[in-house]
């Protein structure tokens, strides 16, 4: 007789949740492991800057909503950037972004390393007595850990371990500004200012003093909706660009759409996108409403098209009015910072753009890079060097550091001016001396900033309001600051180096090999001396590296799919998923250390935790 009894799951005890910042959205309450215990606990390990993240929040919602007494998640701040790390900073974040479940603030990365998380986002499910059973890097497994819920809330119920109730969720209480969170602004023909309310999912009209509210254009809630000002609905919208016909169109992000707003009629229809985000094999030009784009974050006009900057892919996309199309224009979807010929450029989460007569800059956020495109489509680098680098540095723009810029603007000298959104300034960038200088500090996580007449009106975003400065004629000096990413270094032999990216596919699944193979992994460096082996693209999940001993210590940059279908014969047309992670991994070459590095995409890492725990 067969056994039909599904297969043991590993069961890992859970560590401790250990946080420096102490606990968000709980009304102060401190909790622990035990005092959840009876609940299947989801720990999101997320940074604010992560546009990845961002999506693993709206996709949790969702599960968040089906299971609201049985499922607790709790977010994990774990930072990148060192403003990241400030207390305040998280506070907003949580807030700018709706996150509706308790956070843990872990400045020092404690929680991440008791978990040894190596990338964000990664999502782990504990079980209700306490036990890790599933861990999940990157974006898009929320399908698989919904189905380990229910499988869990099955076991446990009849077992008696299961908890229902209310969940430890404390919303705060809301702040009676005129804008919240406002992300990007536009200066109108009328002379008014139009701004992005991001938090409050809405547009918002302002009269030329940039503090009189004009009008409000959508409802205030989440959704997708267009018509008129009072029933429009937006997604957390952001990029702003005027039109030659003197509508404007709306990056609005969380939708993953553009929009046409007519300041005349008042009226907002959509013009690309679908509302379901791209993913890995999902078309990349054609009718702009049936193709799906992927967290827009601004727009500008530039050779007769709309350029867009698709952060949620790293890439750049076009959409051109007369066809009604949308088209990829640069970026390969990996996440870094390469120059070269459009298809060849890598870029990381482009966040700001401006265009010029030859040139559209643009903020390369997650780089920390002014970046540029010519009119030949080729990608330049004018400051910046990396995924981990990163400061407050004014000089040359060889050794000159931003960090996360999110803005940038033209000016009229033929400079520009970068939102230098973490560092709380405005910076500029002149390409005829190839300086950088600081043009104002104590601006509040600044993230746009527009031009009218002699000056430059600045969105403070975490300050709720536009801020007007008269553009200086000498820079403001500061003290110079580098840093490098705050995630300690992975230490590993030099040499050879066993790479394994562990992937099982969700239970009730099945890898996806019907039009070859199911998977693929990218490796590289920096820097490139480092890979004496091992660079390039492959199909296998293990990799044998070779590591320069003389290189003492570098960064790998791996990227992993993998393709999964349900896996029932009676189903002609099974629903299939895509899960994909890059890791940036700094590491140390350090004599005796391990020779293994294991990445988890989805499952655990048996190697890693031992023998399944009775």
């Amino acid at each position: 007789m067969t056994d039909s009894a599904p297969p043991r799951r590993p069961r890992v005890r859970a560590p401790e949740l250990i946080g420096k910042g102490g606990w968000l959205n709980t009304g102060e309450h401190e909790y622990t492991l035990p005092d959840l215990r009876g609940r299947i606990v989801v720990l999101d390990f997320w940074t604010f800057c992560c546009i990845n993240c961002l999506h693993v929040l709206d996709e949790l919602r969702e599960l968040e909503h089906r299971h609201p007494d049985t499922v607790v998640v709790i977010g994990v701040h774990s930072p990148k950037f060192a403003h990241e790390a400030e207390h305040g900073a998280v506070v907003d974040a949580v807030e700018r972004y709706g996150v509706a479940h308790p956070v843990l603030d872990d400045p020092e990365l404690a929680t991440w390393k008791q978990y040894a998380v190596r990338a964000w986002p990664t999502l782990v499910v504990i079980d209700p007595e306490g036990y890790v059973v599933a861990q999940h890097a990157g974006e898009g497994h929320v399908h698989a850990i919904e189905r380990l819920v229910t499988e869990l809330e099955a076991e446990h119920g009849a077992k008696g371990t299961l908890r229902r109730g209310d969940g430890p969720y404390v919303p705060p209480e809301p702040e009676p500004t005129v804008l919240r969170f406002p992300g990007k602004a536009l200066l109108l023909p009328s002379g008014n200012l139009l701004v992005s309310d991001t938090t409050r999912h809405q547009l918002v009209e302002l009269a030329a003093d940039g503090e009189t509210v004009v009008r409000r254009i959508g409802q205030g809630g989440r959704g997708l909706t267009d018509g008129p000002e009072d029933r429009a609905r937006f997604q957390e919208p952001q990029g702003l660009a005027l039109l030659p016909d003197g509508t404007v169109v709306v990056a609005d992000t969380v939708n993953h759409a553009l929009r046409r707003f007519d300041p005349e009629t008042g009226r907002t229809t959509t013009l690309a996108g679908t509302g379901h985000q791209w993913m890995q094999g999902a078309a990349t030009s054609g009718p702009a409403r049936e193709v799906d784009l992927s967290s827009p974050w601004d727009v500008a006009w530039w050779q007769d098209r709309v350029w867009i900057a698709m952060a949620g892919v790293h890439q750049l996309w076009t959409y051109d009015p007369e066809a009604g199309t949308v088209a990829v224009a640069a970026g390969t979807t990996n996440e870094g910072l390469v120059d070269g010929p459009a298809a060849e450029a890598w870029f990381a989460q482009p966040s700001g753009l401006a265009a010029t007569t030859d040139r559209l800059w643009l903020a390369d956020s997650e780089t920390s890079a002014l970046r540029w495109v010519d009119s030949d489509g080729a990608v330049h680098t004018a400051v910046g060097t990396g995924l981990f680098d990163f400061g407050h540095r004014d000089g040359a723009a060889g050794q000159a550091l931003f960090q996360h810029p999110l803005g940038v603007t033209a000016l009229p000298d033929g400079s520009v001016a970068v939102a230098d959104t973490y560092n709380h300034a405005l910076r500029r960038f002149d390409p005829a001396t190839g300086e950088v200088t600081t043009l104002a500090t104590d601006l509040r996580e600044p993230s746009d900033a527009v031009l009218v007449g002699e000056d430059i009106v600045v969105v403070e975003s975490a300050r709720h309001r536009l801020t007007r400065l008269r553009l200086p004629e000498e820079a403001v000096r500061v003290e110079p600051v580098a840093h490098r990413t705050r995630r300690a270094a992975t230490e590993v032999a030099p040499g050879r180096l066993r790479l394994d990216v562990v992937f099982q596919a969700p239970r009730g699944q099945k890898l996806d090999t019907r039009y070859g193979p199911s998977t693929r992994l990218l490796v590289s460096s920096t820097p490139p001396e480092l890979l004496l082996k091992g660079e390039g693209a492959g199909t296998d999940l293990s990799r044998e590296l070779e590591l320069d001993a003389t290189v003492r210590e570098g960064v790998l940059h791996i990227s992993a799919m993998a393709a999964s279908c349900d896996d029932d014969p009676a189903n002609e047309y099974p629903a299939c998923h895509v899960h994909q992670q890059d890791w940036g991994v700094p590491v140390r070459l350090t004599e005796g250390a391990t020779d293994r590095l294991p990445l988890v995409l989805a499952g655990l890492d048996e190697q890693e935790n031992g023998p399944q725990t009775p």
